[in-house]
C-alpha cells in the first residue's frame, strides 16, 4: 500500500468538525480537504465553522470539483446520507483509496462496501468523545479516538497503512483484538444510552443518576446482548458495566446525538440501533420489550415533528 497523504472529509456535522480539526492540523490545510456540495462549501467559507470557541481553518472543496482519487475517505454523516454522499465521492476512490466510517450502527462498512469494494473498508468505531453541535458551533470536550481493524483473515495492508499515518499525524486511534465485537460494543452503548436520552429528553446527567432514563438504557442495552450472543457475537454484562462507567465521565450537560436530534426536530438514527435489534431479535425469536418500547416512542416524537 502507498503511504496515506492526502484526506478527504465528508460531513461536517459534530464529529466531523472533530476529525477535519485533527487531520488538518496534523497533516496539514492543503492536505485535508472538507468535501460537500458547492452550497454548502460557500456557506462553510463564508460563515465559518467553529470548535470550542474559535474558528476552524479548512479547507473546504466541492466534491465535484475536486479530480484525483484521494488517499483516504472518511464518511461522517448520517445513515440517511450516506448513499447520497457515496453517490458524490465515487469518483475520489482509486485503487489505493482506504475508506473509513464514523457512523453508528453496524451497517455502514457493508454500505460501503458494497459501492466500493470490501478490500478498501478498514472497519472503524468512533468512541469516548461528548460532542454537540448548534449552527456552526462545535463544542467537544475531549475528542476520543477511532478504533480500527479489519474482520478477521482479511488482508491488513490499508489498516497498517492508515496507523502508519495516523501515527505520523499524531490521530489518536485503537486496536481492538475484534472490531466486529468492538461494533457491536458500541452498538450496545448507543442503543442505550442514545435512544433514552431522546426519549426522555435528557442529557448524560439523566442517564448516570437512578431513574427511568437510566433503567431503559440499561435494559435495552442487556437486550443487545442477548441478541449479539444468538449472532455469534461475545458481548456479555461486562460490556455494559464498561459503557455505563464511560457515559458516567460525560459531562452531566452534554447529550448523545440522538437527544440532539429530538430537540431540532430531525430524524433520528432509531433504525439503525432499536430497528436493526429489534430485526435480528425476530429472526432469533428473542424478546425485546425495552427496545420495541423506545422505538415505538421515538416514531411518536418524530411523527409529531
Amino acid at each position: 500500500m502507498k503511504e496515506i497523504k492526502t484526506v478527504g472529509v465528508v460531513g461536517l456535522g459534530a464529529l466531523g468538525v472533530i476529525f477535519s480539526y485533527q487531520l488538518t492540523r496534523g497533516a496539514g490545510y492543503d492536505n485535508v480537504l472538507v468535501l460537500a456540495d458547492a452550497a454548502r462549501t460557500a456557506r462553510y467559507e463564508r460563515d465559518g465553522v467553529f470548535l470550542n470557541g474559535g474558528r476552524c481553518a479548512f479547507h473546504y472543496a466541492d466534491a465535484a470539483k475536486v479530480t484525483q482519487p484521494l488517499d483516504l475517505l472518511l464518511f461522517s454523516v448520517k445513515f440517511g446520507a450516506l448513499e447520497d454522499s457515496i453517490a458524490e465521492c465515487l469518483h475520489l476512490v482509486g485503487p489505493d483509496t482506504t475508506v473509513i466510517s464514523a457512523l453508528n450502527g453496524i451497517s455502514s462498512e457493508q454500505v460501503l462496501s458494497d459501492a466500493f469494494g470490501a478490500e478498501k473498508v478498514v472497519w472503524c468505531v468512533a468512541q469516548k468523545m461528548s460532542a454537540v453541535k448548534e449552527g456552526n458551533q462545535a463544542t467537544c470536550p475531549s475528542f476520543g479516538e477511532l478504533a480500527l481493524g479489519v474482520p478477521a483473515g482479511a488482508d491488513d495492508s490499508r489498516l497498517r497503512a492508515l496507523t502508519a499515518f495516523f501515527d505520523r499525524i499524531g490521530f489518536p486511534y485503537s486496536l481492538p483484538e475484534s472490531i466486529e465485537t468492538h461494533m457491536w460494543s458500541k452498538l450496545l452503548c448507543n442503543t442505550g444510552c442514545n435512544q433514552a436520552a431522546m426519549v426522555f429528553q435528557c442529557g448524560y446527567g439523566g442517564l448516570q443518576v437512578p431513574g427511568p432514563a437510566r433503567d431503559a438504557m440499561l435494559g435495552a442495552m442487556r437486550e443487545v446482548v442477548q441478541v449479539a450472543n444468538a449472532e455469534g457475537v461475545p458481548l456479555s454484562e461486562k460490556d455494559v458495566e464498561s459503557w455505563d462507567s464511560i457515559i458516567q465521565t460525560f459531562p452531566t450537560d452534554g447529550e448523545p446525538s440522538m437527544r440532539q436530534d429530538g430537540k431540532a426536530h430531525r430524524k433520528s438514527e432509531v433504525e439503525l440501533f432499536s430497528g436493526t435489534i429489534r430485526r435480528l431479535a425476530a429472526k432469533h425469536g428473542i424478546a425485546v420489550p425495552v427496545n420495541d418500547w423506545l422505538y415505538e416512542k421515538v416514531q411518536e416524537m418524530e411523527r409529531a415533528y
